[in-house]
């Protein structure tokens, strides 16, 4: 029975082992096997699937290290500055190193750049950041590296582009991946530079539209060498996550795939190569049952020493990423400060400093050909762009006349913008006094015509004095005091024109400071500053309605000054609120006085562009204590072209405080119905000029009944200015004038006589 038992038990094992276990054993071991022949292909694949793909990165970091470095190229070589600068007899080298060397090697890390004259002479050298002083010598290794691409560009071999470059009188390649402007020429390829991998390119030196076309013959060339085994290889394993990424001309090393270095005529010159990462492998390992646990533990103590590494890796890199780009800043700060110093930041124009070094230069060159001028350029009206569009609109007006300014003048002259509207032009030879004042009239026609700013059609003139250089006798300082003075006799004359400077215009400018001081003192003492009234009229001229405000100066050495011979030169010097200011304070006072007089005073048109005008008079009214009812402000048609914005708003909160206003000298600006009955005026005074021709022209009295029928069909009073005979008075009195004044009635009286004048003039009535 045992042994029964036995062989029972024996059998079901083997019928167990054969039925059961062995096929559940072969199909665990053939599962097992497919299992690991998948995961073994597969690995395979993701290797072979992962190099691929690092290649590709590979091969797009290159191309993309090549257009980089022409892109780079474009900001220096397309621009006009260098190239006349390196057209001057003497190049500022400094300068170019501040714009062009110190740029290109630090900012886009390029480790050589090479300027070549027409004649393919090196004629500077930058390289890692410091200027060779015998770029010659220096130079001879990359020129003969350089040497194919630098005959491309000189279009003196010809071949089809690659698609890094253009090439003259060449499509671009159909694959092409250049990003270069279509004005860039250029040749851009890898070379071998000794034993080094690198990427070079060759680009002509053009300008950049500004300042018209290039000069004619073969154009300098900029050559730029960036190392690929340097920072480039660097950046691939930071970047792409190549591992032990190199660039070399020998053979690749066990393990290690490559990208070809392929020149321009089609040669290989090297070999971008890479440890290639092999992520099947790692799976693979991973999987194995027998290293499961210990890869396990490994990696967790892996992952915790490399989470450790990696989070001192991240801070030190973090700290370097800070530190780089603060230097970057600094460099960058350097070269806005440098540029700072010689260039206005709205306009991009030469300032004063740059200006004054120029006509330095210009004077410490001695006598020249032709004739040199410097013209000072104001801009007439732009304080009420200002005021009415605020500083961004100034902004972009001061930026479009800078732009047109420029467009007007030829290579070799300056545009400089001395500040607020204010510019400057340096002319270089012309043939002739005719040919500067040439460029004079284009500028002002070119200012006349209206600019859009924000949206708003904006008119604005110029005033531009010329001064030229032989009547400077070679001073700077004598250069600009002349063209000074004859600018601002172009605004004494009317504005928006332009005048040379002659001798005269010296003696009018002295005596125009002196006023200015005497007035200034004139305005810190009693006695010389007086305020006269002469008597308003009805229009029968029997009854005072009121009086005129007219302000007298008895000067110490010049004795009595009329108005005319001081005004303008308080509108220029900001003196001219003062003067309002003394006479409405004494109009006050008279009003006061006679309450049932009407007081006349006038305003300056320049004063209408503050917009505090009428808060400043209203104030004045009430501190005296008179009735603003009883003040009438007179302005001259000229206030209403210059600001409608301004003088509307003004005009109105005067009128809302009881003011009353009158357009002064009608008939002599530029008035007309719609000016009348936008800015609601209260009264006209016919201009003296047209009174004064009564009897004398045919057309006098028609214009005066036409004056008086308009004024009276606007609801306006009208007064009559300058009668002096009884004729004339009749005359106006029929013609239906409102008010007469003039000397037939009285002169201007000081206020001491204003009583026995009304008195006699009463009596007389």
């Amino acid at each position: 029975m045992r042994k029964d038992r036995y062989q029972a038990a024996t059998h079901a094992r083997r019928r167990f082992v054969g039925a059961v276990a062995l096929p559940i054993a072969l199909l665990a071991l053939g599962l097992t096997a497919t299992v690991f022949y998948a995961l073994n292909t597969a690995s395979r694949q993701a290797d072979l699937v992962s190099a691929n793909r690092q290649g590709h990165e590979a091969q797009l970091a290159l191309d993309d290290a090549l257009d980089e470095l022409a892109q780079s190229q474009s900001g220096v070589a397309i621009w006009s500055p260098l190239l006349r600068e390196l057209y001057k007899p003497r190049p500022d080298w400094n300068w170019i190193d501040t714009n062009a060397g110190t740029l290109l090697n630090y900012v886009f890390a390029h480790d050589v750049d090479i300027i070549l004259s027409p004649d393919d002479i090196p004629v500077y050298m930058m390289q890692n950041g410091v200027r060779r002083t015998a770029p010659t010598r220096a130079a001879h290794l990359y020129l003969r590296a350089a040497a194919p691409l630098i005959d491309a560009v000189r279009a003196r071999t010809r071949r089809l582009p690659n698609r890094h470059e253009r090439l003259p009188g060449q499509p671009i390649a159909g694959h092409s991946t250049v990003r270069t402007s279509p004005n860039a020429i250029h040749a851009t390829s890898t070379v071998a530079v000794g034993q080094h991998p690198a990427a070079i390119s060759v680009m002509r030196i053009v300008p950049d539209g500004s300042d018209g076309d290039a000069p004619a013959g073969a154009a300098p060339l900029l050559l730029s060498v960036r190392y690929l085994d340097r920072s480039f290889a660097r950046q691939l394993a930071s970047v792409q996550l190549l591992a032990g990424a190199r660039a070399t001309i020998g053979p690749l090393r066990s393990g290690e795939h490559g990208v070809a270095l392929i020149a321009e005529d089609g040669a290989r010159v090297g070999t971008l190569a890479w440890r290639p990462a092999r992520p099947g492998l790692a799976v693979w390992k991973a999987m194995v049952p027998t290293a499961a646990a210990v890869l396990a533990g490994l990696l967790a103590t892996v992952a915790a020493l490399l989470g450790g590494v990696g989070r001192l890796m991240r801070k030190d890199a973090a700290t370097l990423d800070q530190l780089r780009v603060a230097h970057l800043e600094l460099q960058a700060k350097e070269a806005q400060a440098h540029r700072l110093a010689y260039h206005d930041p709205l306009t991009g124009l030469a300032n004063r400093t740059r200006l004054i070094a120029a006509l330095d230069d210009m004077v410490g060159a001695g006598a020249a050909d032709g004739v040199r001028a410097v013209l000072l350029i104001d801009l007439d009206r732009f304080k009420q762009v200002n005021d009415t569009l605020g500083h961004l609109g100034g902004d972009q007006l001061i930026r479009q006349v800078a732009m047109r300014l420029e467009a007007l003048v030829l290579p070799g002259d300056l545009v400089a913008r001395l500040g607020g509207d204010e510019f400057a032009v340096l002319l270089g030879a012309r043939s002739d006094e005719a040919a500067v004042e040439a460029v004079a009239v284009a500028m002002v026609s070119a200012i006349r015509e209206p600019f859009v700013v924000l949206g708003a059609s904006v008119h604005i003139g110029t005033s531009i004095g010329i001064a030229c250089f032989r009547d400077a006798q070679g001073d700077r300082t004598e250069l600009m005091r002349t063209a000074d003075i004859a600018m601002y006799r172009v605004k004494a004359d009317g504005r928006n024109g332009h005048r040379f400077f002659a001798a005269d215009m010296d003696e009018s400018v002295k005596l125009r400071r002196e006023i200015e001081e005497d007035l200034r003192a004139a305005l810190t003492r009693d006695g010389e500053l007086l305020v006269h009234y002469q008597p308003q009229m009805d229009g029968s001229g029997n009854r005072v309605i009121g009086v005129e405000a007219l302000l007298r100066w008895q000067h110490p050495h010049r004795g009595w000054l009329a108005p005319a011979a001081f005004i303008n030169v308080a509108e220029e010097s900001g003196l001219i609120g003062a003067l309002t200011r003394r006479v409405l304070r004494d109009a006050c006072g008279i009003a006061v006085a006679w309450p049932g007089l009407s007081v006349a005073v006038n305003i300056s048109p320049v004063q209408f562009r503050s917009r505090t005008l009428a808060n400043e008079l209203i104030a004045i009214v009430r501190e005296t204590g008179a009735r603003a009812q009883q003040i009438e402000l007179e302005v001259t048609e000229s206030v209403l072209l210059d600001n409608d914005e301004v003088v509307r708003t003004t005009l109105g909160a005067l009128r809302r405080a009881g003011f009353r206003i009158a357009l002064d000298d009608f008939g002599t600006g530029y008035s007309s119905l719609s000016y009348l009955s936008k800015f609601e005026v209260d009264k006209i005074k016919i201009d003296r000029s047209f009174i004064q021709r009564l009897g004398e022209a045919d057309d006098a009295a028609a214009i005066i009944h036409a004056v008086v029928r308009l004024g009276h069909a606007m609801g306006l009073r009208v007064t009559a200015e300058g009668v002096e005979t009884g004729v004339q008075r009749a005359f106006l009195e029929h013609a239906g004038c409102n008010e007469l004044q003039g000397f037939l009635f009285s002169e201007a009286v000081p206020p001491a006589a204003l009583e026995r004048l009304l008195g006699r003039l009463e009596r007389a009535a």
